[in-house]
């Protein structure tokens, strides 16, 4: 019998993402050979465990890795997937979550709900903060659009006094023009963002919608309103890691040395759930479409509701939201498709039916079409066996 490959597993605890990355890992772990694992519960920013440094075992999965965590790595040989995301050009193969493209989806979700000012609130001096952020600005850009920047560093209330930050914040949130559309780096971020909005008396989500990061469904419930969030795929990025971790142990060579996972999708909360448009009938017309076109509804069903022309509510789709009713209207179920098949096991007849598809090959030659994947193809990549 094979011996049990001794694994060290540096992953926090305090945090959804963490907990989330386990998940992904054991998910691997119950369908492979088993490990014989060393872990122990760790808090986000804790310094390295005083028994690594002389620790003989066959594999690490390292959250916490710095330049010295990874100098020392190298110098022990042993095969290490990193999972940092504050530090980059650390020379170790690595899984992340897409942080640019997290940035994309959560700007695609403000300019869907008509925003047109935008700004991002982040943490100085950590790289997927600044990805987010990357990722969020040239969305906006490709929408003739811009975002305004604020960032501090993270460090708790010894670093940087809550009062003066909720005062700063809410300086820089008085200061840009309204309606107002706020990416937050994270959800804690979000959290601070929506404080210092009450602070300032601005309305959310009428003045100031915010999104923020991870989907952490209790603090993202503990807010008030309640914060919409990106979901980020990290228990594919645990997945993934621990596929990778058995290839090197294996004496495998990594065929790239980062690996993205792209997100999942928005958690609609109530602090975006808005539409920041300036014509009353094309906002009753985007809500119908949104809250009935998985119930299959046409383009005259949503002029029975709003007295305008078809080609008055088309001129003023493309003015609001560059594209057609009827491509909002495929928008929208497209979501409901993607939804469903990253998060079910559907079949795709059933699928077709709660998207408001009447034929379920249609619905694969649409998604096909739009998203160059295959219901399939799409499904196997969301569940990380692509």
């Amino acid at each position: 019998m094979a011996r049990r490959r001794h694994v060290a597993l540096m992953v926090e605890t305090s945090l959804v993402y963490g907990r989330q990355l386990l998940h992904g890992i054991i998910r691997y772990l119950h369908s492979h050979q088993p490990w014989s694992v060393f872990f122990e519960l760790r808090e986000l920013g804790a310094a390295p465990p005083a028994w690594l440094k002389d620790w003989r075992g066959d594999g690490i999965i390292c959250r916490p890795t710095n330049p010295g965590l990874a100098d020392l790595f190298r110098k022990k040989r042993i095969p290490v997937v990193n999972l940092n995301d504050v530090y980059d050009g650390l020379g170790l193969p690595a899984i992340e979550s897409d942080h640019v493209a997290i940035g994309k989806l959560a700007a695609d979700h403000l300019l869907e709900r008509g925003f047109r000012h935008f700004g991002f609130c982040g943490f100085s001096g950590h790289a997927w903060s600044a990805k987010r952020c990357e990722g969020f600005q040239a969305a906006l850009g490709a929408a003739g659009c811009s975002g305004q920047l604020y960032e501090s560093p993270w460090g708790g209330p010894s670093a940087h006094p809550w009062e003066k930050e909720q005062g700063q914040i809410g300086a820089w949130l008085q200061g840009l023009p309204r309606p107002l559309g706020i990416l937050a780096c994270n959800d804690m971020r979000g959290q601070h963002v929506l404080d210092a909005c009450q602070r300032m008396n601005l309305s959310v989500p009428e003045e100031v919608a915010v999104i923020g990061v991870d989907d952490d469904v209790l603090l993202c419930e503990l807010c008030d309103p309640p914060l919409s969030s990106v979901v980020p795929n990290a228990d594919r990025v645990g997945f993934e890691a621990a596929l990778l971790l058995d290839r090197l142990m294996a004496g495998e060579k990594p065929t790239r040395l980062t690996t993205l996972v792209p997100p999942l999708g928005v958690t609609v909360r109530q602090s975006t759930d808005v539409l920041a448009i300036d014509d009353a009938q094309v906002a009753a017309a985007v809500r119908f479409i949104r809250e009935h076109a998985c119930a299959g509804i046409n383009v005259d069903q949503v002029l029975s509701q709003v007295p305008l022309s078809r080609t008055i509510l088309e001129r003023r789709f493309r003015k609001y939201l560059g594209r057609s009713p009827q491509a909002e209207i495929r928008e929208v179920q497209l979501k409901r498709v993607k939804q469903l098949l990253a998060h079910t096991d559907l079949r795709l007849e059933r699928i077709a039916e709660l998207a408001g598809y009447e034929h379920p090959e249609y619905m694969s030659v649409v998604f096909k079409r739009e998203t160059g994947l295959t219901p399939g193809q799409y499904r196997r990549a969301s569940a990380g066996r692509e």
